[in-house]
């Protein structure tokens, strides 16, 4: 936001995209996505804008403010890396959420809403549409084959035709959804225009927030539908309750609260009484992160990673109602609370889930590490940092696995955590071995490789010879050389693992 002459209370009522060289054709309300021109070259466009009664003039670059306020029209700038149909497509399904919406005051908690109707599309194979307790409908995944009538009438209408309510009551459908936790399923009844799906309720204990809805279209639903639904119910309820009670999008509870707890900013009897969870039961903290070979635009990889959440979420949510997400730091943490004292075995199949989804959904590479199972609640923190090093370990070892464990990793782990210490302490360096460094680097930096995977090869000539690609008879003789420029002995164990420590160093 570059300058808002009306302030931020005006409202929004379309989206539309106007090219300088066109005429304009802009009306009250109208937000415009100027593209063809930048800064100061756009404010043609932003009087035309402003004379027609627009809500706000978007455009890439800087400059025109001065225009804009003359104009009476809000000015936003676009990051130049931004694509203008992203843009048109975020923006745009923000204002229909939050039309559909209707009581909300914002329509970022909805826009929410439409990423994960779509995940859960991708994850169930279906058409999926989310509705509040008025069966009003508040965000769907985009359309498909084989719509049937009431999803096409409920889309259009933006609440669930009468007609086709009525007979769901009939059915005792939606005394079902309300009763509690669990699918739903409504059988194909091709003469009523209903074809099969499946639901479930959302709830905030026992209180009833709305439904979501799987139709099923040209293809049978994938096996793990059901599941996938019940997780996003649970998903569901914090983001309705929000868009319920809290219209101020930055209000991210959910989210804040396990970046509170990971960083030490809130305690975990806060957090546990919020979630429900009991905070003297062991936790478990998984991290995940995007291949940085996926998007080579940063937009894209943020579009990824909004994605992934969702995903996570609703994954997490299925096995632990309590489960946690949240991002920090371009990684993204699930908390897992109130687990079982022998849980390592499914947490583990949970995350090769995870990461299999992704590949199949999102078509993103991600990488998950486990945390050590914690005791309490309270020890989160010691999990996310495990997790953190497992990460860092699959990294450097490139580990053949996309998921991996603390105890997969471990001597990876401890030995960054050695390395890290002697980092730290340079009175622990052995001097001799700056003179090889500094030997090795006038003389074509050849001992040191030679050393390396000598110690590697655990004093296999041979084997060394052919990591290096060079002769047996060359390896002796740079070791041997090495020993002598340096002064170290490697035929003693001590000085053979310092020197060992301290070259990988």
């Amino acid at each position: 936001m570059l300058v808002a002459p009306r302030g931020l209370g005006v409202p929004v009522q379309d989206v539309v995209i106007l090219d300088p060289e066109d005429p304009p054709e802009t009306h009250p309300g109208d937000l415009v996505l100027v593209i063809g021109a930048r800064g100061r070259s756009a404010a043609a466009a932003i009087r035309a804008a402003g004379r027609a009664g627009a809500a706000a003039v978007a455009v890439k670059g800087e400059g025109g403010t001065d225009v804009a306020a003359d104009a009476g029209v809000a000015l936003l700038t676009v990051g130049a890396e931004a694509r203008w149909e992203q843009v048109e497509a975020l923006a745009r399904g923000v204002v229909d959420a939050a039309r559909a919406g209707g009581e909300a005051e914002t329509g970022e908690v909805l826009g929410d809403l439409f990423a994960l109707a779509q995940t859960v599309a991708t994850l169930t194979g279906g058409l999926v549409s989310i509705e509040d307790t008025a069966s009003r409908v508040l965000a769907y995944s985009r359309a498909g084959d084989e719509v049937d009538e009431l999803r096409r009438l409920s889309i259009l209408g933006r609440e669930g035709p009468e007609r086709y309510l009525a007979i769901l009551r009939e059915w005792g459908v939606y005394q079902r959804l309300r009763a509690g936790e669990g699918i739903v399923r409504v059988d194909e009844r091709p003469e009523l225009g209903i074809r099969r799906r499946i639901a479930a309720g959302i709830h905030a204990g026992s209180q009833p927030l709305g439904t979501i809805w799987v139709q099923e279209g040209a293809q049978p639903l994938t096996g793990q539908a059901e599941v996938a639904l019940l997780g996003a119910s649970r998903t569901l309820a914090p983001q309705l309750i929000r868009a319920r009670t809290r219209p101020d999008p930055q209000l991210r509870l959910r989210e804040d609260l396990l970046a509170g707890l990971l960083e030490g900013r809130v305690d975990a009897e806060s957090v546990a009484d919020d979630i429900g969870a009991d905070p003297a039961r062991p936790a478990q903290v998984l991290a995940f992160t995007l291949s940085r070979q996926q998007s080579s635009a940063a937009s894209d990889r943020l579009l990824h990673r909004a994605e992934l959440v969702h995903l996570i979420a609703v994954h997490t949510a299925a096995y632990r109602r309590t489960a946690l997400v949240s991002v920090l730091g371009g990684r993204v943490y699930a908390l897992l609370p109130d687990l079982p004292e022998h849980s390592a075995a499914p947490v583990l199949a949970l995350a090769k889930e995870i990461v299999g989804a992704a590949r199949k959904h999102l078509d993103a590479p991600v990488r998950a590490a486990l945390g050590g199972i914690v005791p309490r609640l309270s020890d989160a923190a010691l999990s996310r940092g495990d997790a953190d090093r497992v990460l860092l370990a699959m990294t450097r070892g490139h580990w053949p696995s996309d998921v991996a464990s603390l105890a997969d990793v471990r001597a990876d782990v401890l030995l960054s955590e050695v390395l890290a210490y002697l980092g730290d302490q340079p009175r622990l360096r052995d001097p001799r071995l700056a003179q090889l460094r500094a030997h090795d680097a006038d003389h074509g930096d050849i001992l040191i490789p030679a050393v390396l995977a000598y110690l590697n090869a655990f004093g296999d000539v041979r084997t060394a010879a052919r990591s290096l690609n060079i002769h047996p008879n060359t390896v002796r003789y740079r070791v041997r050389r090495a020993s002598e420029v340096s002064g170290i002995d490697l035929t003693d164990p001590a000085q053979r693992l310092l020197t060992e420590l301290l070259l990988r160093l």
